[in-house]
């Protein structure tokens, strides 16, 4: 046995997936010790959108710390955070007309989603918080009871309360979607909120991703969004977008909503913002909601780390022009195109928006064949959504045309294979 299955936690998930003890990595390629080489469609899980040890980052952090830059300051103000928060006015706030202050929280993605939602019942004096289903927020006590998935839920051994969970507004009508979907569930929300013999309480917020990544690749239906936003204004309630797996460009542009028309009073960011793979997290609060809470009241030790903040700045660099997306909208059309085939399946729905894209093959068994069978051809792949029916595809932004190309033939091969095509 090994050290592994000796002496590390049963909890450990992804190494069950990838039985193998990985060495190094380069862009879009990871190495196990015995040198052999995989594609790497799975990302972090949306981390290394500019993929594994990025040349400019990683130049970036080596001189940082050969030149004794501090590596750790709470919360202090540093030479390293004031350069990524001037570039991060510059390149993402200011372009957008974005009043947001920078709340750095503690460093993963459901640390910004509990400070997220202190905010909102601080604001309003209201509990009660509005999630999706299928949503996927975090797995600390407060993120937890916003995230839908049972299997997750079912580990926190208390209550979860104070949230309400809602049917959310496809883009495209998924495949097992019997709870409800689009605008005639949002109306039956509203005739409620605005009813004040419903029984049913105003909200602190509505909380939601554009993408539910982990609940299946759901992509959210443009005018819905826009009226969940108006029902949030309309009873008083705060608009939350979690950004996390979805923002730094993986679907074409900064944010993931950039084209929708919205003005979240919250944007939570993790994940892709440290650039390196190194942890980050981020909110963006406009300001006069920013002023209710008091210093120190949401703390932490890793408030933000210097060697993200370095390799952040490095990572927002590629938003000053456009080279980056152009690169991102061809690899989604390159993409797109091969899945064709696919999606004239019986039982196959395709689903994505830029470079992050769902196989939704209806079956969880034949899914968790696709992503065991992709092992063995040598790329690196997750599944998500109800039953873990959906595989999904999350490449660096960063990967070459040859890295994408095999990747894309060996998991369509081997989902023909798995659904008994080929």
């Amino acid at each position: 046995m090994s050290i592994f299955e000796q002496r590390e936690s049963n909890l450990r998930a992804y190494s069950r997936v990838y039985p193998t003890v990985f060495d190094k990595a380069i862009n879009a390629r990871q190495i196990d010790e015995n040198g052999r080489e995989f594609i790497d469609f799975f990302a972090g899980a949306g981390v290394l959108n500019f993929g594994h040890n990025n040349e400019k980052m990683t130049k970036a952090v080596i001189e940082y710390i050969q030149s004794n830059g501090v590596t750790h300051s709470l919360d202090m103000s540093t030479t390293a955070k004031r350069s990524f928060m001037e570039t991060f006015l510059e390149v993402v706030l200011k372009p957008r007309g974005m009043p947001h202050v920078m709340q750095f929280v503690g460093p993963t993605g459901t640390n910004a989603v509990e400070a997220a939602m202190k905010l909102a019942r601080r604001v309003t004096g209201r509990q009660n918080i509005i999630a999706f289903n299928h949503a996927f927020h975090g797995m600390t006590l407060g993120s937890l009871a916003a995230t839908a998935n049972e299997y997750f839920r079912g580990a926190s051994g208390v209550p979860l309360s104070h949230v309400s969970h809602y049917p959310f507004g496809c883009e495209q009508l998924c495949q097992g979607c019997e709870l409800g979907c689009g605008m005639d569930s949002l109306d039956a929300l509203r005739a409620q909120l605005e009813d004040g013999s419903s029984g049913l309480e105003k909200p602190a917020a509505f909380m939601l991703e554009v993408i539910q990544a982990e609940g299946g690749v759901n992509i959210a239906d443009k005018h819905w969004l826009k009226e969940v936003e108006k029902l949030a204004k309309d009873v008083g309630a705060l608009f939350i977008v979690d950004e996390i797996q979805v923002g730094m460009g993986r679907t074409g542009s900064f944010f993931s909503f950039d084209d929708y028309d919205i003005n979240p009073d919250v944007i939570c960011m993790a994940k892709g913002l440290g650039g390196l793979g190194t942890p980050l997290a981020m909110n963006l609060v406009k300001p006069e909601l920013d002023q209710h809470l008091s210093p120190g009241e949401h703390t932490g030790t890793f408030r933000g780390q210097s060697i993200s903040f370095v390799a952040g700045t490095e990572a927002l660099k590629y938003f000053q022009d456009d080279v980056l997306m152009k690169e991102v909208a061809r690899k989604t059309e390159l993409m797109n195109g091969m899945l064709a085939e696919l999606g004239t399946i019986d039982g196959v729905q395709i689903r994505g928006k830029g470079m992050i894209m769902g196989i939704d093959v209806g079956d969880g068994a034949i899914a968790k064949k696709i992503v065991a069978g992709c092992f063995e051809g040598g790329v690196l792949l997750g599944a998500c959504g109800t039953g873990g029916r959906v595989i999904k595809l999350i490449p660096p932004l960063t990967i070459d045309d040859a890295d994408l190309t095999e990747g894309m033939n060996t998991i369509i091969n081997v989902t023909l294979e798995a659904l008994g095509v080929l």
